[in-house]
């Protein structure tokens, strides 16, 4: 961009430099320029000039890169100590943040907003997330700062998910854990995505096209709505079919599948003899469930039991993501027999 300029033999550059930033004559948004044996120093438009310091007039120059912060807590003026209760991690979906505020903050919560406002690239609303309730898994949001709506696209895995945090459920935390599920697919399998709530499991694996079939389940209609808004801007949306269900009145009349997914981490164990009806011989099932730490070395065993009749074994256990100080976020893979 072109601005007012002080133009000096480059062998004075320096010592000029200094003296323009005592007056406070220098511009520091833009990037002095050196052009041979003469160097361009960006002044402000107001700045006194002494005789003698150089030849005034314009110039192009480069405007200077911000120094980006590292950290949101980087943009609060707190003291040490007050940093060191912020919380540490925050989710993005789309252009909306997630975070959830400790209760000795909560007065505060409006600062911490406004600061990750700033930090996340393209954020536009931040949220104080206090949790997911009731049967349709809806999130209790708190706006904190930003505008407009909830509701955002997301992407992840090469799809664009249409998503509303406040009215159905969604994780990008488990964005891995829907790629991991959809290459394990084997070709012609039949597929019920169980609790899917806004459908990345079903979304991934049917962009990948192995399966004869997948089948989207969940309870709220605000979920199914955005599975249907979703799969709208996709050819091969055909290959997903939504189903608006309770998952116990779906699976009484359900025939049985080659893969089952189940997503429901607090309560999916009252459910789990029924879903693991619904596994074909042979089929495979992947249970999620917030687990106590120390608990996870017996808990495969004992779903074995709980999932009931059926040759069923373990094939894998893994540790999605922390979930609180003592308990995670784990998916049980499980295998039918004959």
């Amino acid at each position: 961009m072109k601005a007012r300029a002080l133009r000096v033999p480059r062998a004075d550059g320096e010592r000029v430099r200094r003296r323009l930033r005592e007056q406070d004559a220098l511009r520091t948004d833009l990037a002095i320029r050196a052009d041979g044996v003469e160097v361009f120093l960006p002044l402000r438009a107001d700045a006194e000039v002494p005789p003698g310091w150089g030849e005034l007039g314009e110039a192009e120059f480069r405007p200077v890169a911000a120094e980006l912060p590292q950290a949101y807590s980087e943009l609060l003026d707190w003291s040490p100590e007050e940093k060191t209760k912020l919380p540490r991690s925050f989710d993005v979906v789309g252009e909306v943040v997630l975070v959830r505020i400790p209760p000795a903050l909560a007065a505060r919560s409006r600062e911490i907003g406004e600061a990750l406002l700033a930090f996340v690239p393209g954020a536009r609303i931040v949220g104080a997330d206090h949790g997911v309730h009731g049967a349709e898994r809806r999130r209790t949001l708190e706006r904190l700062a930003g505008t407009g709506p909830w509701r955002t696209r997301h992407r992840e895995n090469g799809l664009e998910l249409d998503v509303d945090p406040e009215k159905a459920y969604f994780s990008p935390r488990l964005a891995r854990e829907h790629a991991r599920i959809a290459e394990a697919v084997a070709p012609g399998e039949k597929v019920y995505d169980l609790c899917c709530g806004v459908g990345p499991f079903s979304l991934t694996i049917a962009r990948d096209g192995r399966a004869a079939s997948v089948t989207a389940v969940d309870a709220n209609p605000e979920a199914i709505a955005l599975l249907g808004a979703t799969l709208q801007r996709y050819r091969w949306a055909a290959r997903v079919s939504p189903v608006h269900a309770r998952v116990e009145e779906f699976l009484d009349s359900a025939p049985p599948a080659d893969r089952v997914v189940f997503n429901l981490p607090r309560e999916g164990i009252k459910y789990l003899p029924s879903v693991a009806r619904s596994v074909a011989s042979r089929g495979h099932l992947t249970y999620y469930e917030v687990t106590p730490r120390d608990g996870r070395a017996r808990r495969a065993n004992d779903l074995v039991h709980a999932l009931g009749d059926g040759a069923w074994s373990v094939t894998d256990a893994r540790v999605v993501h922390p979930y609180s100080p003592a308990s995670d976020l784990l998916a049980y893979s499980f295998a039918r027999g004959a």
